[in-house]
């Protein structure tokens, strides 16, 4: 979300765009109800309900201009005081009626949910074997909650839908799946779903996380309101238990941090950026993810900010920019920060020496600076071209273009920690005798054994090869050595 974005909170957390037209709806409707149908097609309505609509924005504006939270009702009140501000106390009358009016549906409609989660006859077949009817009320509370706040999205269908999905006996897990799959079907319908098939993945990474740390086999988003700073303790000290987090973290004040953290962030995330998380970045124990978003940035934050004076106002300073997605670290720090080895730098430039030890040494630690997520450059110009001739052994070089064969491999031998591809960067100056091939490297016809596919390649141009272009003048190429 951009920085200076308003986000709306609905009464049950939920959390959804600022969208002042909204407003002008809402208002428009109760002159319609006060005025009648033509008030419709009033301009004079229309320019006093774009003005009202305008003003009510710039309020919220000028009290949080970095952003924020606002609670639908304080939107609702501020249209209310608009209104009798403004004179129009019958079509404020009309706006709390109008008000009162959608409350009271949204009250009758938890009502009938509660009544149509009966009995669906499906037999569920639980992790350690056992079985049990399938909770149709806890689905129906977990799928509300995902559509809650997000236009034109459909709760009930989705219900219907993953229900004819399900058989009788099918393990817990596939109904976890069943239903975040069922919704990523309908993205292409409403983009909206994307939000929901990420609040239903959340369902299985919280059912997954929490038993993991023993607060609780699940919850609901609603409930890790409360959840979540217990979670965090219990996080913190199963990951040192487990060497993967680093013992310096118990020391910070942990129930403080706790209560620090905001659920309602979680339903930020669209389904491909929380999958990603997963799947990268949270970290685990035998293929057991422990960690949930809002521990997740809070453990990055608690590393980053393990050397500060007031270091649990930093962490939670660190952790507000972090969740709220105003600002993002690098990779390498989501990686590994708050862990045992917190390599938090994202790129390591070297240059490559003209000697066989010079050249297998940085091989060796690109290796090495690899295996922690670090992304790697190096400039081989000094190294010798094809044909040069070597003292040592009098005989001549094969060039820059094999030792590049052999850091490609490497990069794709050792990757990020076993999380992602290596990243590597070879360098080459404009004038190296080698340039040519170089700039064939990446080519996809030719000798295999003189190309690069996984690796990139850059070309250090000076002024004078451009001035050369320029003048159509001949470019001279040299030997290293």
């Amino acid at each position: 979300m951009a920085p200076g974005t308003l986000r709306v909170i609905k009464r049950n957390g939920a959390v959804v765009g600022y969208d002042p037209s909204k407003i002008t709806v809402a208002i428009t409707k109760a002159y319609i109800a006060e005025e009648g149908g033509n008030a419709a097609a009033s301009s004079r309505i229309h320019e006093t309900v774009e003005r009202m609509a305008r003003e009510i924005s710039e309020t919220f504006k000028r009290r949080m201009p970095s952003g924020g939270s606002i609670h639908i009702e304080e939107i609702q009140d501020q249209v209310e005081l608009m209104l009798m501000r403004s004179g129009e106390h019958k079509v404020a009358r009309s706006y709390v009626i109008y008000r009162a009016e959608r409350a009271r549906e949204r009250e009758e409609s938890r009502g009938v949910q509660a009544e149509q989660s009966q009995d669906s006859g499906i037999t569920v077949t639980m992790d350690d074997g056992s079985s049990r009817p399938l909770d149709t009320a806890r689905l129906r509370t977990v799928i509300f909650e995902a559509c809650e706040g997000l236009d034109d999205v459909n709760g009930d269908a989705l219900y219907d839908e993953t229900l004819k999905n399900l058989y009788d006996g099918v393990k817990h897990s596939d109904v976890q799946v069943s239903l975040v799959m069922t919704a990523r079907t309908l993205v292409e319908q409403e983009p909206n779903y994307s939000f929901v098939a990420a609040r239903l993945l959340l369902d299985s990474l919280r059912s997954e996380a929490l038993t993991f740390l023993g607060v609780a086999e699940s919850a609901t988003q609603s409930e890790m309101h409360y959840k979540y700073a217990t979670a965090l303790k219990s996080y913190i000290q199963k990951g040192v238990e487990l060497e993967l987090l680093s013992p310096h973290l118990l020391e910070y004040d942990l129930d403080r941090l706790g209560e620090a953290l905001k659920a309602d962030r979680d339903e930020q995330f669209t389904y491909l950026g929380l999958q990603t998380l997963y799947d990268r970045y949270f970290i685990h124990s035998d293929g057991t993810r422990f960690e949930l978003p809002q521990i997740f940035f809070m453990r990055v934050a608690m590393g980053l900010a393990s050397n500060e004076e007031n270091r649990e106002d930093r962490a939670i300073e660190f952790y507000n920019l972090l969740s709220s997605f105003d600002y993002m670290v690098s990779t390498p720090q989501l990686f590994n920060s708050g862990t045992l080895r917190p390599q938090l730098s994202s790129c390591f430039l070297t240059t490559v020496p003209d000697d066989l030890s010079g050249i297998y040494n940085a091989i060796h630690d690109n290796a090495m600076l690899s295996k922690w997520a670090g992304g790697l450059g190096n400039d081989w110009t000094p190294v010798r071209a094809l044909g040069a001739y070597i003292k040592g052994t009098n005989g001549k070089s094969q060039g820059v273009v094999p030792f590049l064969k052999v850091v490609n491999d490497t990069a794709v031998a050792v990757n990020q920690g076993g999380k992602r591809k290596g990243a590597v960067c070879s360098y080459l100056e404009s004038w190296h005798l080698d340039i040519e091939e170089f700039l064939e490297l990446r080519k996809n016809t030719g000798d295999d054994r003189r190309r690069a596919h996984d690796m990139n390649t850059a070309n250090w141009i000076p002024d004078l090869f451009m001035k050369r272009v320029f003048e159509d003048r001949e470019w001279t190429l040299f030997f290293a050595k």
